[in-house]
């Protein structure tokens, strides 16, 4: 318990962490009981002062709830847009505790009230106005923190092409893996020339069980301190009308090949004392899907499997997470079987994991992702949320493989 905690509140100013309990209390407790429980008849709440009763008052608990989760999540994951907004509803409180007693207490008791009110208020909001620099990502670059070069498999196109240019961009000599050898040299000859960093292409088909073997033998002689395991496809259907061989070969990519690239780069970062390892998972993971069965349980078994070695390897200055993505702007659709168009873009979603990368064992990409799959995930049963999933696919899918 007492580690849990600390991973949760560390690397944030203990006022940071007061704050973000606060935000979460309003946001989980009090404001939902305010909002469903409290009667109408008895219900109030202030703006900038004012006080409003009744219906109002429940219609303004709804900008309310959105403002106390914005805290709770900007200080959670003590986003950069925290400063100057939290400053500025501080603020607003501040000025409100004032204004408030004034309009509706009478005499010199109502001023006394107001001033002892406001200063607390005052006081957070002018700490919140001078930690500029807490909300900005002190973090040093990739390189700095990780070390010169970085493995990324399935390069060639989408997430781990992205991910790829991110990493040079961020001065890091990349290794880049993928079967379209073709295609890994045009990108290699791209980051030499925009961001001059080393380069090395290792061809490599991961459906393969000895290619994760060859590809860390054919970087042996490098200091690998980030590992992007994004090698990856899917294949949408009804199992019977699906090739079994193409089914075990994305167990094997998905899956085994995830596995095997970890245990082979992890031990050397453990004994450097530090590393990264980014593994591609899927929003597929967060319900059973039926027409992409064997998909979504091969990106269950990537989420607990970077789950676990997130804890397993947060005191040896390893940094695991697994990234997922919904649907997103790549080949993968169309690889997959499913009708292709629409999502994230490929750089949002490595935006989004390099953002986590020492702060969450796991994040979904985007919001509309995240509400889905908490949403289904939280409040109704997996059987449930399997026959809501088959109604998504079937329309992804095409009518000869349903």
């Amino acid at each position: 318990m007492f580690d849990w905690l600390r991973s949760h509140f560390k690397g944030r100013p203990g006022w940071a962490n007061a704050l973000m309990l606060f935000a979460g209390y309003m946001t989980f407790v009090y404001i939902p009981w305010d909002f469903f429980i409290k009667p109408v008849a008895v219900d109030e709440e202030v703006w900038f002062g004012i006080l409003f009763r009744g219906t109002a008052a429940k219609i303004l608990e709804i900008p309310h709830w959105f403002v106390y989760a914005a805290g709770f999540y900007g200080l959670r994951y003590m986003k950069s847009w925290m400063w100057p907004w939290a400053a500025v509803y501080a603020g607003q409180v501040a000025v409100g505790m004032l204004i408030w007693p004034l309009l509706y207490v009478e005499g010199f008791l109502g001023l006394l009230f107001g001033v002892i009110s406001f200063i607390p208020f005052a006081g957070f909001s002018w700490l919140l106005w001078e930690s500029r620099s807490v909300f900005q990502d002190p973090r040093p670059s990739t390189r700095e923190r990780y070390g010169e070069w970085a493995v990324v498999t399935g390069a060639s196109a989408g997430i781990g092409k992205e991910f790829a240019r991110a990493l040079a961009a961020d001065g890091m000599s990349v290794v880049l893996t993928a079967r379209r050898g073709d295609r890994l040299r045009e990108l290699a000859d791209e980051l030499e020339k925009n961001h001059q960093v080393s380069i090395r292409v290792v061809e490599a088909d991961l459906t393969d069980p000895a290619a994760a073997e060859a590809i860390a033998t054919a970087v042996s002689d490098l200091e690998v301190g980030v590992l992007v395991a994004n090698a990856g496809f899917g294949y949408a259907g009804r199992i019977d009308k699906q090739e079994t061989a193409r089914l075990t070969d994305m167990v094997q990519v998905n899956c085994a090949a995830v596995v095997a690239l970890t245990s082979r780069f992890v031990p050397a970062m453990v004994e450097r004392g530090r590393g990264g390892v980014i593994i591609t998972g899927s929003a597929a993971a967060y319900q059973p899907m039926p027409l992409h069965a064997v998909y979504a349980a091969s990106k269950v078994f990537d989420q607990y499997f970077g789950e676990a070695l997130a804890v397993e390897l947060r005191d040896q200055g390893v940094d695991v997470m697994v990234i997922e993505p919904g649907r997103t702007e790549t080949e993968f659709q169309d690889a997959a079987g499913e009708q292709s168009g629409g999502g994230q873009l490929p750089h949002e979603v490595v935006e989004t994991a390099f953002d986590a990368l020492g702060r969450a064992p796991s994040v979904i990409s985007g919001w509309f992702n995240w509400l889905r799959g908490h949403v289904v995930r939280r409040l109704f049963p997996r059987s449930f949320a399997a026959y809501l999933a088959r109604e998504y696919m079937a329309r992804q899918v095409p009518p000869e493989l349903r």
